[in-house]
C-alpha cells in the first residue's frame, strides 16, 4: 500500500467520521455506544476499501481509454495520457512488462484490419488516475500513424499485462541497458522503480547505453539527467549517428567497445537489457555473446542474462 495509515485522507474520510459518529451516540444514547462502534468499523472499513487502487488492465479483453491530455514534444513524438475510470484506479502493470494496443485500420484494397502493438507506458501504478504513453509515429507506422491522429476525447483498446520481463528489487547487482530511440520506455520504467526503491533497500547499479541519431532525437533526456543527478548509482551514456560539432559522447552504432567500456563484465549477478529497432537487437545479441555474455534466445525469458524486450 502507497498510502500510509496516517494520510489526511484518511483522517477526513474514515477516521473523524467515525469517531463523531460514536462520540454523537454517546452523548445521546450511551447503551447504544457498542453499535456505534461496530457500525463505524464497518462503514470504515468500506471507505478503506473503496479508497484502494483498483487494478484495470485485463489480459482476456480489449477496453477502452480515453485520451485526456497530448502533450506534444516534436513533429511526430507526444505524450499521451489515458485516463483510467477513477482517480484511485491504476493500471495493474507490472514493472518490466508491457501493454497491448489494438485497432481496427483501413487497408489499401479498402478493408479494414485489426493491427497489435505492443507499449510500455512512462507512468506507473504509483501514480493513480491515469497513464502516459510516449510515442514517435512513423509514416510507415500503424498503430503509431493511430495516436498521432487521436484527438482529445477520443479513445484506444488496451489489453495487458504482456511481456516475460517482471522487475523485482536486487534481482541483479548491475544491470547493462541498451536503448535506442523509443526503446527507452522500458529502461525507465525499470530506472525509475529502481530510485523509488532505494529507501527501501534496492541497491540496483544501472548503466544506459542510450542511442539515437542526432541530439533532437534524445527522449526524455532532461528526466534521464535528472535521475543521474539525483542517484549515483544510475549512469547513462548517449551514443549519436550524427553527433554536433564538440559532442563527447558516443559516436557511431553501439559497439563492442561502448559495451566493454561502460557496461558490467558478465557475472551471475548482471543482466543486459536491449530495446529498440529489430537490427539493432539483433547486432547486440551477437555482440554481447562475443564478450562473454551467455547466448541470447530468438525469444528472452526472464532469466536469460541477455533480455530483449
Amino acid at each position: 500500500m502507497s498510502d500510509s495509515l496516517l494520510a489526511r485522507k484518511y483522517f477526513d474520510g474514515i477516521y473523524i467520521p467515525a469517531g463523531l459518529l460514536v462520540f454523537g451516540t454517546a452523548i445521546v444514547k450511551r447503551e447504544w455506544v457498542v453499535y456505534a462502534v461496530l457500525a463505524a468499523i464497518a462503514l470504515g472499513s468500506l471507505k478503506f476499501y473503496n479508497n484502494l487502487p483498483k487494478k484495470v488492465l485485463r489480459q482476456d479483453a480489449f477496453q477502452d481509454f480515453e485520451l485526456k491530455e497530448k502533450t506534444v514534444i516534436s513533429h511526430n513524438v507526444a505524450i499521451y495520457r489515458f485516463a483510467l475510470p477513477t482517480p484511485s484506479s491504476v493500471l495493474g502493470l507490472p514493472i518490466g512488462q508491457h501493454i497491448s494496443i489494438g485497432a481496427a485500420l483501413a487497408q489499401p484494397d479498402g478493408s479494414s484490419k485489426d493491427i497489435v502493438r505492443p507499449y510500455t507506458p512512462i507512468s506507473g501504478d504509483h501514480q493513480p488516475g491515469y497513464f502516459d504513453l510516449l510515442i514517435k509515429s512513423y509514416p510507415t507506422g500503424n498503430i503509431s500513424r493511430h495516436m498521432a491522429s487521436l484527438t482529445v476525447g477520443q479513445t484506444i483498446r488496451v489489453k495487458g499485462p504482456r511481456g516475460a520481463f517482471v522487475y523485482t528489487p536486487n534481482m541483479v547487482r548491475h544491470f547493462g541497458m541498451v536503448a535506442g530511440g523509443t526503446g527507452i520506455t522500458p529502461m525507465l520504467q525499470v530506472i525509475r522503480a529502481i530510485v523509488r526503491g532505494r529507501a527501501a533497500g534496492d541497491n540496483t547499479q544501472v548503466d544506459l547505453i542510450f542511442a539515437n541519431v542526432t541530439p533532437q532525437d534524445i527522449l526524455l533526456k532532461e528526466d534521464l539527467d535528472a535521475l543521474v543527478a539525483e542517484d549515483k548509482g544510475i549512469r547513462v551514456h548517449y551514443v549519436l549517428d550524427k553527433p554536433p560539432a564538440g559532442w563527447t559522447g558516443g559516436v557511431g552504432y553501439v559497439t563492442s567497445d561502448m559495451i566493454t567500456k561502460w557496461l558490467p563484465v558478465p557475472a551471475d549477478d548482471v543482466k543486459i537489457l536491449i530495446c529498440g529497432p529489430p537490427p539493432m537487437i539483433s547486432g547486440l545479441k551477437k555482440t554481447t555473446e562475443a564478450l562473454g555474455f551467455k547466448k541470447a534466445r530468438p525469444v528472452s525469458k526472464l532469466e536469460d542474462q541477455v533480455f530483449a524486450f
